[in-house]
C-alpha cells in the first residue's frame, strides 16, 4: 500500500472518530434544551457517523489491486459510498420533517438555550475544520467518499448556523413554534445536499468522461509526443475514483515495425502517466489505411 493510499486510510478512519465525537456533543445540547431543531441537528449528525464508516469501507476496497474478479480494480466502491450517504441523507431528512410536524402541533420552549447554544457551537468549530480538511483532502487524492464527506459536514455546518440563529431568536421573542420550523428549514437543506451527493456519484458509476480541462491536458499530451504515428482517434476517457482510464487508436506507416510501434506508444503512455496522476492506458495500433482524419494529428 503506497503512503498515500495508507493516508487516506488515516484520514478515513480519523473522519469516523471526529463523526462520533460531533454526534456526542448534538445529542448533549439537545438533552439539555429539549430543542426541536437541536434534535433534528442531533439526528443529521447520525448520518454523519454512517456515513464516515460507509467512507472508511469504501476507501480501504478502493485501495485493493485489481484481480481476476475485478480486473479494472475496485475504484467504483467509492461511487456505491456516496450512493448509500445520499440516500441516508434523505432518510434523514424524512424524520426531521416528521419531529417538525409534531413540534409544530405542540410547539414548547426549549429549556437552557444558552447552554444548547454553546455546546452546539463547539461541535460546529469541529465539524468545519474536519470538513475543509475531508474536502481539500479528497479533491487532491481524488478520493470520491472523502470529498462527499467533507460537502455533507459542510452542509451540516449550514444547517447548525441557521439553527444556533433560531433557536436565540426562539430565546429572545419567547415563540415556540420557530424551533420547529427550523426543523423543518433543516430538512429542506440536507435534503438537497443528498440530492447532489447522489448527482454526482451516479455520474461515476454511469462512465462518466474526465473534465474538459483534463481531455485537452491528454489530447495535447499524445499530440506532441506521438512522433512517427500518423494520427489519434476515437480517444475515450473515464473516472473511476482515484483511477483515470483513456484509450485510442493510434495510426502509424503500414511500413513500421511492431517495435517502432510499440516504442511510439511506450512514449505516449509515460508522458500521460506524468501529466494525469494514476491513469490507466490503453493503445490499439492501426495501420494508415484505417486513419480516419478526424482526430489528433501527430505534430
Amino acid at each position: 500500500m503506497t503512503a498515500t493510499a495508507k493516508r487516506t486510510l488515516t484520514i478515513a478512519a480519523a473522519s469516523l472518530v471526529v463523526s462520533v465525537v460531533v454526534l456526542a456533543l448534538k445529542i448533549l445540547a439537545w438533552r439539555v434544551t429539549g430543542s426541536v431543531a437541536l434534535y433534528s441537528d442531533a439526528l443529521e449528525s447520525i448520518v454523519n457517523v454512517v456515513t464516515a464508516l460507509v467512507a472508511l469501507v469504501a476507501v480501504w476496497l478502493a485501495q485493493k489491486p485489481a484481480d481476476a474478479a475485478l480486473p479494472y480494480g475496485y475504484h467504483k466502491a467509492e461511487y456505491f459510498s456516496a450512493v448509500i450517504v445520499g440516500v441516508m441523507i434523505i432518510v434523514a431528512a424524512i424524520l426531521i420533517v416528521r419531529e417538525a410536524v409534531l413540534g409544530f402541533m405542540a410547539p414548547e420552549l426549549p429549556d437552557a438555550p444558552i447552554q444548547g447554544i454553546a455546546i452546539s457551537v463547539a461541535a460546529t468549530a469541529i465539524n468545519v475544520v474536519w470538513a475543509l480538511v475531508l474536502i481539500r483532502y479528497g479533491r487532491r487524492v481524488r478520493s470520491v467518499s472523502l470529498e462527499a464527506d467533507g460537502k455533507h459536514l459542510m452542509t451540516d455546518v449550514v444547517s447548525t448556523g441557521g439553527v444556533l440563529i433560531g433557536l436565540a431568536l426562539v430565546y429572545l421573542t419567547g415563540w415556540a413554534p420557530l424551533d420547529s420550523i427550523l426543523a423543518a428549514f433543516v430538512a429542506l437543506n440536507i435534503l438537497w445536499s443528498g440530492w447532489g451527493v447522489i448527482r454526482d456519484s451516479v455520474g461515476g458509476l454511469m462512465d462518466v468522461a474526465v473534465p474538459k480541462d483534463t481531455q485537452a491536458t491528454i489530447r495535447e499530451v499524445i499530440a506532441t509526443n506521438a512522433e512517427g504515428a500518423i494520427e489519434a482517434h476515437d480517444i475515450r476517457t473515464r473516472q473511476a475514483g482515484r483511477m483515470t482510464f483513456i484509450d485510442f487508436h493510434l495510426v502509424v506507416p503500414g511500413t513500421m515495425t511492431v517495435d517502432a510501434a510499440h516504442a511510439i506508444c511506450d512514449d505516449i503512455e509515460a508522458k500521460l502517466r506524468e501529466a494525469v496522476r494514476e491513469v490507466q492506458i490503453t493503445i490499439h495500433v492501426e495501420p494508415e489505411n484505417k486513419a480516419k482524419h478526424a482526430g489528433i494529428v501527430v505534430v
